[in-house]
């Protein structure tokens, strides 16, 4: 009987509904012995001996720990793979999937939240509120600005749809963006370095990849208004903290707010966290009541088809295995 490791501590009820199809599928449900496999490869290749799939979150899939495992497949709850090593894993005949549409509603509204945090500075004032403190201090109105939306995939789209309910303008860069799609939607497609110059507020819906990664950076700090906002819930490699530190030391942008971090947890002492203009969160954008329970349900309906030979379309990260990947090695 195949085995399925669920890593993500969130979703440890072997009850839960949402795993359902696996042993309906004839998949036997596994638990990690040690949580604290997370962040470390050979805790995790432990945990993997004798698996054949992984419902996964945020835990490093190295080219070590794939080429020492039997993983048949990796399904990661949510559209975020940077944790995974893909192109070991395409070698290692392992797939990738991902859970599309599971996340976009949650990390848009977060994304809109985000962009009110900065713009009403709704955690000083909270915090000066609580100690006495009465400024009542004015900040920039939020109508009538222009939100830069960086990759306008599904979640890019969900927030320029939000977006427009709130009155902002909404440009975004995408070189794989559908032109018709964004024309009906009213985004105004653009090349990157127009758009940072351009927007009041930038949203970073991009994967981190080689191409993408410190996207953030002096060069394209130097791009964005004095008074810009940045903000990021997609991956933490696409800003380089340490850029953004001196840029924002230096008085340039109003505000960001980061729901993701280079190192995660990141560390108390991130000089970031010291600013007051900075809003953080722990990597929760993509988390509300419901994408609780639609990220391990599609997780492991993928698993689930694949067992039976069912290829789950527009799920699988590395799609060049179609033709040749059987669940028997």
């Amino acid at each position: 009987m195949p085995r399925v490791l669920i890593t993500p501590v969130q979703f440890s009820d072997p009850d839960a509904a949402y795993f359902r199809s696996l042993p309906e599928a004839g998949m036997e449900l596994v638990f990690p012995k040690d949580q604290r496999y997370t962040g470390d490869p050979a805790a995790l290749a432990r945990e993997l001996a004798g698996i054949d799939a992984a419902i996964a979150s945020t835990e490093p899939y190295t080219a070590e720990v794939l080429g020492a495992s039997n993983l048949r497949v990796v399904a990661r709850t949510g559209v975020g793979y940077d944790s995974i090593d893909v192109p070991a894993a395409t070698a290692n005949k392992t797939l990738v999937t991902i859970t599309p549409g599971a996340v976009d509603v949650s990390v848009a509204e977060t994304t809109l939240a985000l962009i009110f945090a900065v713009y009403r500075d709704v955690v000083a004032r909270d915090r000066e509120a609580r100690s006495g403190v009465w400024k009542r201090q004015a900040m920039p109105r939020l109508a009538g600005k222009t939100l830069g939306i960086v990759g306008l995939g599904r979640i890019g789209k969900t927030v320029a749809r939000l977006a427009k309910g709130v009155h902002l303008q909404v440009i975004a860069h995408d070189p794989f963006a559908d032109e018709t799609a964004a024309t009906e939607a009213s985004v105004q497609l653009m090349d990157v370095d127009d758009l940072l110059r351009a927007a009041d507020i930038v949203s970073l819906h991009t994967p981190c990849t080689p191409e993408t990664a410190n996207f953030i950076r002096q060069e394209t700090l130097a791009m964005m208004k004095a008074d810009a906002v940045l903000i990021n819930t997609g991956r933490g490699g696409l800003v380089n903290e340490d850029d953004l530190y001196r840029a924002m030391c230096d008085g340039h942008l109003l505000g960001a707010a980061l729901d993701v971090f280079h190192q995660e947890p990141t560390p108390t002492d991130n000089p970031l966290l010291s600013l007051p203009n900075v809003v953080a969160a722990p990597h929760t954008a993509g988390l509300d009541h419901q994408s609780q329970i639609d990220m391990p349900r599609i997780a492991a309906e993928c698993v689930a088809r694949l067992y039976r030979g069912d290829w789950p379309e527009g799920c699988v990260i590395n799609a060049s295995l179609r033709d040749t990947w059987t669940w028997d090695r």
